[in-house]
């Protein structure tokens, strides 16, 4: 388990929409460096789906070789093709990264928990190492597919050592909730919102995708839980929830992808793979205001 604010690291690209991978080490580093305790490479933020595969086992490796530890690595690895995920998870694990992060196969919907269950019982067999750690993601709105409470406890006492946590994307605190009285299992929330009452049930942190521009901040309060100085922890959070709301406000990886290239100087970093657009010059400018309105300095 990580214990902290994990990072789902936007991915980076040339102008030809090409992987920039001097770019994305460089991010990695500065995450890093700026309080995150990890990093998840290839989740929904960082656009993985729009990401072949072997370009993600190159960039992990690079990531590596630059000198991010594997410890601090959960990559995701969830493709609907089941040879993939496999091959994917494998050579992840193999490079000695923490764990992987995985979605249910998620092209067929309206599947049973005990078809889900067969499918992970199949994945762990066939991946079939020593070190494989597995966390789940839970993201239906997205995938269409979910992970009901049942299955993941389910999962949890026919594989304790390998299933360790799960990352709820599902924005529904009730579940996150349900999920926390799961024995032994790490639970994430997929944003920063529930974050004070996430660890006061026993969670490690988040896994939050305002970790990429906002990762100080984030981090102070899990800091700051922590130290059980909720009150200062609760103040703190008002500013972090402002800051992830008006991301949510637009859409949240270009605008993201928007405020790093003026972070960084670098206009390559609005560079987004379609189906997905860059936010428009008009939206850039009022994002930017909004955040300068919030104490951030360009």
């Amino acid at each position: 388990m990580i214990d902290g604010l994990i990072s789902p690291i936007l991915t980076p690209f040339d102008d030809n929409l090409n992987l920039n991978q001097e770019m994305y080490n460089v991010l990695a580093g500065d995450l890093l460096s700026a309080g995150c305790s990890g990093l998840a490479p290839f989740g929904t933020t960082g656009e993985a789906l729009s990401i072949g595969n072997q370009e993600r086992m190159n960039a992990l490796e690079s990531l590596i070789n630059s000198g991010i530890p594997p410890s601090k690595l959960i990559p995701g690895t969830g493709l609907c093709n089941f040879p993939d995920t496999v091959k994917l998870s494998l050579h992840a694990i193999e490079l000695g990264c923490h764990g992987v992060m995985t979605l249910p196969a998620f092209y067929y919907k309206n599947v049973t928990d005990q078809g889900l269950f067969e499918y992970f019982k199949r994945l762990i067999d066939s991946i079939n190492h020593p070190d494989l750690k597995i966390y789940l993601y839970h993201i239906p709105q997205s995938s269409g597919v979910g992970l009901s409470i049942d299955l993941v406890k389910k999962l949890k006492i026919s594989y304790p050592d390998i299933i360790m946590g799960i990352k709820d994307s599902s924005g529904n605190w009730a579940n996150t909730e349900k999920l926390l009285q799961i024995k032994d299992l790490a639970v994430y929330p997929g944003a920063e919102l529930p974050l004070i009452e996430t660890i006061k049930l026993g969670g490690p942190g988040c896994i939050s995708a305002t970790a990429n521009f906002n990762s100080q901040n984030i981090a102070k309060v899990i800091s700051l839980c922590n130290e059980k100085s909720w009150g200062e922890a609760e103040i703190l959070h008002e500013d972090v929830k402002k800051v992830r709301y008006l991301f949510q406000d637009y859409s949240a990886i270009p605008a993201q992808k928007a405020m790093l290239a003026i972070k960084y100087n670098d206009i390559r970093w609005k560079n987004i793979r379609p189906p997905l657009n860059q936010i428009s010059q008009v939206e850039e400018t009022q994002l930017m205001a909004e955040l300068q309105n919030l104490g951030f300095n360009f």
